[in-house]
């Protein structure tokens, strides 16, 4: 009802003027989230990260054009380029004979029974490392590297232990088997060419099948250490005996060279005691003869008192040398 007394229907009521759509500024604002959904695409797209464990390789229409490390680097957007990251500076593991999680630890019979050399049963298990070693061989080289990898490994495996014995394969040869297979599947993955690395090949556990088996076998064991502990202690009794022996022996040789030299010296003396009293004889052969034979005569009969007669032949006086008493009362002769 109007203040003049009249009423106005809704019908009545006068529509006040449409306003006419924008386009010009919706056109804007269109066009402002465009760029701004490309902007965040291509800030998306063009920039990536990778870590200190990583390589990443980039394709250019499905081309390899480029391997990149770590750090943050820029690529073509839109998918014009791809980027693959790699974990390559990351040891991997392959358990054959066994699966651990935790603390459990699984067994599985057929990858960890075996013949060996002259026809028995073991039970081997391996604990493999390998890594990455060319990103673009790992990516595109194969469908599946880390199952060629283990059948590899098993097949190798298979082949070392085959041609071992059982004592080698449970006891001492153990260093010998892990160096062959290693050696082994190196070669063949050079020559496959996958992209993987083997870094380590270890023996985690070597047993026979049954329990009878595995007590002989420990006997064996103990048999053997019992065995090195008698060499070790004949050696040391030995390192214990061999320096007296030495030393006695040293002692004797060096008694010996002394008794050699003594006899030595004494025959040069005894030569030069014969040169000095031939000298004299050849001077003087008569009375050099006399006294040898005197000296000769006091030698061998040290009792015996000696008389010189120093008379010639014709005098009637007869001088004894030495002038002791005839008449001695000791009745000496």
């Amino acid at each position: 009802m109007e203040e003049n007394g009249t009423y106005r229907w809704p019908g009545n009521q006068p529509q006040k003027p449409k306003k006419k759509p924008d386009f010009k500024r919706a056109g804007r604002t269109a066009l402002i989230v465009v760029v701004v959904l490309v902007l965040l695409i291509f800030a998306g797209t063009c920039f990536y990260t990778v870590d200190d464990k990583q390589q990443a390789v980039v394709t250019t229409f499905g081309r390899v054009t480029d391997i990149t490390d770590a750090g943050v680097h820029f690529k073509l957007p839109f998918g014009i380029q791809q980027v693959q990251k790699v974990d390559v500076n990351v040891y991997q593991k392959i358990e054959l004979g066994y699966a651990s999680a935790g603390s459990a630890y699984n067994v599985n019979e057929s990858e960890s029974t075996m013949i060996t050399g002259d026809y028995n049963i073991v039970n081997v298990d391996f604990f493999v490392e390998y890594k990455i070693s060319d990103p673009v061989q790992y990516l595109y080289s194969s469908n599946s590297p880390e199952l060629i990898l283990r059948n590899l490994i098993q097949s190798q495996v298979r082949n070392v232990v085959g041609s071992s014995t059982v004592d080698a394969v449970l006891t001492d040869g153990k260093g010998n088997i892990q160096m062959q297979v290693k050696d082994l599947v190196a070669g063949i993955l050079e020559e496959y060419d996958i992209g993987l690395s083997l870094v380590d090949v270890k023996i985690q556990d070597a047993e026979p099948p049954t329990q009878e088996v595995i007590e002989a076998f420990k006997a064996v064991e103990t048999a053997k250490q019992q065995a090195e502990t008698v060499i070790n202690d004949a050696k040391a009794y030995q390192n214990a005996q061999l320096p007296q022996a030495e030393a006695q022996a040293d002692k004797l040789l060096q008694n010996a060279a002394y008794l050699k030299q003594k006899r030595v010296n004494e025959a040069i003396q005894q030569v030069a005691m014969f040169e000095a009293m031939y000298e004299e004889y050849a001077q003087n052969p008569a009375i050099t003869r006399s006294r040898m034979y005197y000296e000769a005569i006091s030698q061998v009969l040290p009792g015996v008192k000696l008389y010189i007669n120093s008379g010639s032949g014709n005098s009637d006086v007869q001088m004894l040398l030495p002038l002791e008493s005839l008449t001695d009362t000791n009745g000496g002769e």
